[in-house]
């Protein structure tokens, strides 16, 4: 098997045997190893606009229905711990970025914020790391279905793991959850992401069905699955992030691709937060890590376009769904144009976009003038 894969695929001939089976037997790895050209756009930081004397905290959460209203989950109001204070709002504004409402406010599911999704029926679903919860709302804001359940806190909160031990996943539960999508059949797909590392796949009544992955760096296991989406086939892609790769599995948990993105960054990174930039100029291991990622829906030609934000240096990029780049666009920083750690991506159309920031406490509309060439 081995020399097979290699002769069919010489130019992947380093990668470790279980990810050249993946090539041969789930549709290949997919990596963009070339520069390429940037897309250009134009950025509206002030699009949305909170009442007088109230601000964006960090925005982790971000999703637009098809109306065009605006739903942002973000880290603001008072927080101490997951048992006590809390750090999550949910907030709606109108498709003229007019204020609306406050949604579950006070909510028993709501404590760390980490991502909001609206589904086909314009359902609101959030996704929150410190209750280990995910709550669906209806567009009015009823309560319609809870998965998982919080610490109780009459309860002291359990010890950390010893060094190097990982969390025990339990049915039933999730362990700092990331994300949620659907398939066509309207199965719910949690991203069950930074402690659990594996995806779970439950039915629209809420019964669990079936959990896949572990925590790893090989095909099909994952380091911190930061964000899921789905395609128009029920396709299921995941960000796993810190394997700097985007995993794509069928609606069943079958390997279809592996994508990487690797277009070399030739400037000097702005590192808003976290380690110093290498002093011997090699190359960013951060590069291309999905920490958001969104598909828009198809057009009228039936294409889909997957979109991918990484925290340093700081980019977005435009891919097909196969992963072939189409153009990079942004780069890491504090004006209007540039980005702040993008949590989460919505994504309307091909060419309207909305990003929210953790870093800069802001969402950013986003409209992209592509060449012919970066269609």
């Amino acid at each position: 098997m081995t020399r097979i894969a290699r002769a069919l695929f010489p130019r992947i001939s380093s990668l470790p045997l279980q990810l050249l089976i993946c090539v041969l037997l789930c549709g290949g790895v997919a990596v963009a190893n070339a520069q390429v050209a940037e897309i250009k756009f134009d950025a509206n930081a002030d699009f949305l606009k909170p009442p007088a004397g109230l601000n964006f905290g960090e925005v982790t959460g971000l999703a637009v229905n098809k109306a065009k209203h605006v739903y942002i989950f973000q880290r603001t109001s008072q927080r101490s711990t997951v048992h006590g204070g809390t750090a999550a709002q949910l907030w709606e504004f109108g498709p003229d970025g007019t204020f609306i409402r406050e949604l579950g406010k006070d909510l028993y599911g709501f404590a760390f914020a980490h991502t909001v999704e609206v589904d086909k029926d314009q359902n609101i679903w959030t996704s929150d790391e410190g209750t280990n919860m995910v709550v669906k709302m209806s567009p009015a804001g009823k309560v319609l279905l809870v998965l998982g359940r919080r610490a109780e806190a009459v309860e002291a909160e359990p010890p950390p793991p010893q060094r190097g031990a990982r969390p025990i996943p339990q049915w039933g539960g999730f362990n700092r959850p990331t994300d949620v999508t659907w398939d066509n059949e309207g199965n719910i797909f949690v991203a069950d992401g930074y402690n659990n590392s594996r995806v779970v796949k439950i039915g629209p009544d809420g019964r669990w069905l079936k959990t896949w992955g572990d925590y790893g760096k090989e095909p099909g296991q994952f380091n911190i699955l930061h964000t899921i989406a789905s395609d128009a086939k029920g396709n299921i892609y995941i960000g796993d992030r810190t394997n700097n790769r985007i995993q794509v599995f069928d609606h069943d948990g079958n390997p279809v691709r592996i994508i990487k993105i690797e277009v070399p960054y030739t400037k000097e990174p702005n590192v808003m937060l976290g380690a110093m930039p290498r002093p011997d100029g090699s190359p960013l291991a951060v590069n291309g890590a999905p920490w958001a990622i969104c598909i828009t829906p198809p057009n009228a030609q039936g294409t889909q376009y997957l979109y991918s934000a990484d925290a340093v240096p700081g980019r977005m990029y435009k891919l097909t769904l196969d992963g072939k780049v189409l153009g990079t666009f942004g780069d890491g920083g504090k004006k209007v144009g540039e980005f702040g750690w993008v949590h989460q991506i919505a994504c309307p159309s091909e060419n309207e976009l909305y990003v929210g920031e953790i870093l800069n406490w802001r969402v950013q509309k986003l409209t992209l003038h592509p060449t012919q060439e970066q269609r």
